[in-house]
């Protein structure tokens, strides 16, 4: 047969109610911390036993954040369903001394993170601010680390820049280069036919003229060949005269005439 309905009712063995405390507040926790993980909600279990000892878990060691939150919300839904919305006003004359506690606790943490006011913290308190700041620590050198490597990346990407700009006015530097000399060349090639042009001119120029070459008359005289037109007209007006047979000679014959 099943197992009949227990009847939920104060356990009058002191032993027995001290066993089944120590099972069901270990179950309790368990349950808390599984519906925090597995919901991923925020939760606050405070038990205290019957000598007035306290057990308690919070989501990420946060009792104080879902206290302050729980209070809040609750103070405000108590007063709305009871008051109505006419008393509000007067709701949030009674919210403001809350508020300004709050502030007042935020204020005290952010001195405890810088590293102050630590004297009245216990040693849990001082555990939950040493994970605090190991957290907040994780978290910037992450960032910082991904500052550097976006940085250093945007630096190789520069690089690589300047160096293509680099090889491109390389080669303009190298093509004008190469145009200059030729230029330079054609330049020089020219004014070397100009050279030689005029120095084949001058020469032309100064080559003296050949001297007139001389008539012989067969029958023993000799003429020039620059003889004037009166002297041929007056050796043609002598009809008598038989004609004379001239002929030019070269000038190296003319010293073997002279000669003889």
């Amino acid at each position: 047969m099943g197992r009949g309905r227990v009847q939920l009712k104060r356990i009058e063995n002191k032993i027995s109610r001290q066993v089944t405390f120590s099972k069901r507040r270990t179950g309790l926790l368990k349950k808390a911390h599984e519906i925090s993980v597995l919901c991923d909600a925020e939760v606050a279990l405070i038990v205290f036993s019957t000598k007035g000892k306290l057990f308690e878990y919070s989501t990420d060691s946060r009792m104080d954040r879902i206290l302050e939150r729980y209070e809040r919300y609750s103070y405000i839904e108590r007063h709305l369903l009871v008051n109505g919305t006419s008393e509000t006003q007067g709701s949030c004359n009674l919210e403001y001394p809350k508020l300004m506690s709050r502030i007042e606790v935020l204020q005290r943490n952010l001195r405890n993170l810088m590293g102050q006011d630590l004297d009245t913290l216990s040693l849990r308190e001082l555990q939950n601010l040493e994970q605090q700041l190991d957290v907040a620590l994780k978290r910037i050198r992450s960032k910082k680390n991904q500052v550097m490597h976006e940085s250093i990346s945007e630096m190789h990407k520069k690089e690589k820049a300047l160096q293509f700009q680099n090889k491109q006015l390389s080669k303009k530097l190298k093509e004008n280069e190469k145009m200059i000399q030729v230029d330079e060349n054609g330049q020089w090639k020219q004014q070397s036919n100009n050279n030689i042009g005029s120095n084949s001119s001058a020469f032309m120029l100064m080559h003296p003229p050949m001297p007139p070459l001389a008539s012989l008359t067969m029958g023993g005289a000799f003429q020039s060949r620059g003889a004037t037109d009166d002297q041929v007209h007056e050796d043609a007006g002598d009809e008598t005269r038989p004609p004379i047979t001239s002929t030019l000679m070269p000038p190296w014959m003319l010293h073997r005439v002279n000669d003889l």
